[in-house]
């Protein structure tokens, strides 16, 4: 007899903490103490009163050891809500991006009609460079830096990913 093997998937973990010191620490602690992987996190207060704030933790795993970090994260103290969205669960997820392009001649212009293409703002210009800004999926971010290699891309600084359930459920 032999057992199916669980296919890794990309989740966002949506952590809703109080904001009090040594939240995040507990929260990365359990992340780091059992080996699992974050690759995006952040980080920031979500209601009028600034005691809550809410953790986005980008990971990838099987189904069932999501389902272990979801509970071992929702018995943390001071965690009030814990979600995992996936694929499989409606939700909408975004990253910001600044992206530095030096260049000049026609790679500036190759650059300014990529970043046109993808609806990245340049919100930095001078002579030889640009610095664009890039709101989406982190797919297309993706994307967009790869065909910037090329034109003269220097420097990337992401966001990480915030992430936010469809329709009326909450967390």
């Amino acid at each position: 007899m032999t057992t199916q093997q669980e296919s890794p998937v990309s989740a966002v973990i949506s952590i809703q903490v109080e904001n009090e010191s040594g939240a995040l620490a507990r929260v990365i602690g359990l992340f780091s103490g059992r080996g699992y992987n974050i690759e995006s996190l952040t980080v920031a207060p979500v209601d009028e009163t600034g005691r809550q704030s809410r953790i986005n933790i980008v990971t990838t795993a099987t189904p069932r050891v999501l389902e272990q970090i979801r509970a071992q994260v929702a018995r943390l103290v001071p965690v009030y809500r814990v979600s995992v969205m996936t694929a499989a669960e409606p939700h909408v997820a975004r990253e910001m991006a600044l992206v530095k392009v030096i260049a000049s001649g026609e790679r500036r212009a190759d650059a300014l009609r990529i970043a046109q293409a993808f609806r990245a703002h340049p919100v930095d210009a001078s002579a030889t460079s640009f610095v664009f800004e890039l709101t989406g999926a982190t797919d297309k971010l993706d994307a967009f830096i790869d065909l910037m290699r090329p034109l003269g891309l220097a420097e990337v600084s992401r966001t990480g990913v915030a992430a936010i359930a469809r329709g009326a459920a909450i967390l």
